[in-house]
């Protein structure tokens, strides 16, 4: 496939995958997606700019990418190697290196950062594989690489390799769900993802709790005033959906 038939497929590919993974995209014509939806356009440019950019073109490439951001608000650098039906959810403050490399069906909300941890040359910036899905305002940052099917949470930093069908959280991020055990909630639910820390810390409040019952009751008094409180799980329906 030449390089300019794989631009025309690889953007029918990426307004398809804006149609089925945004509910507000369903009845919408492909006119409609590809004049008003930020994260679309921003990537169908990137699609331009890289293809011009292999093809040796110079100064154009990075000239499109910065009146793309000043439009979309999205910044990706021509260099960045990007595979089919991406997604960018609104697309407001994505950032994506140099040398970023996303696989195929990935999806990034608002926010997104694909960046670097210093100012060394060569392979510097994330690799994301296939069907990755990474929540709004999240950082990865460095060569790292994140597993096939992986999911990050909102505002989580992560800086090292993540396992394929891991789920991340956290800063640092921390893996809490693995391939081979259920995910709870829809892919976006962000609110209900469970965090080892949360629960290392309420398990130590319970005990905190049970112990100055102990004490009270062996030197014959009350419950001292200000007793570790039981931490809740958070519940009722979620803000994505779930």
């Amino acid at each position: 496939m030449s390089r300019w038939k794989r631009l025309v497929f690889e953007v029918r590919a990426d307004v398809s995958a804006a149609r089925d993974r945004d509910p507000a995209a369903q009845g919408v014509s492909t006119l409609e997606i590809l004049t008003s939806w930020a994260g679309v356009q921003a990537l169908l440019s990137h699609r331009l700019a890289h293809a011009l950019a292999e093809a040796g073109v110079p100064f154009v490439p990075r000239l499109l990418a910065y009146l793309t951001r000043s439009v979309t608000g999205v910044e990706i650098h021509p260099a960045a190697e990007i595979g089919s039906r991406f997604f960018i959810d609104h697309g407001s403050g994505v950032v994506i290196g140099e040398t970023a490399k996303i696989g195929s069906c990935v999806t990034l909300y608002q926010g997104v950062t694909l960046g670097g941890t210093g100012f060394q040359r060569g392979k510097r910036h994330p690799t994301l594989g296939d069907n990755v899905t990474v929540g709004s305002g999240a950082k990865l940052l460095g060569p790292i690489a994140v597993g096939d099917g992986a999911k990050i949470g909102a505002n989580t930093v992560v800086v090292e390799d993540v396992p394929p069908g891991a789920t991340v959280v956290g800063n640092p991020g921390h893996p809490v769900r693995v391939e081979g055990r259920r995910l709870e909630g829809p892919d976006a639910d962000w609110i209900h993802l469970p965090d080892p820390i949360a629960e290392a810390i309420k398990s130590l409040s319970r005990r905190i709790g049970e112990l100055e019952q102990r004490l009270a009751e062996l030197d014959g008094g009350e419950t001292p005033e200000g007793a570790a409180a039981e931490l809740r799980e958070r519940t009722g329906r979620s803000s994505a959906g779930g």
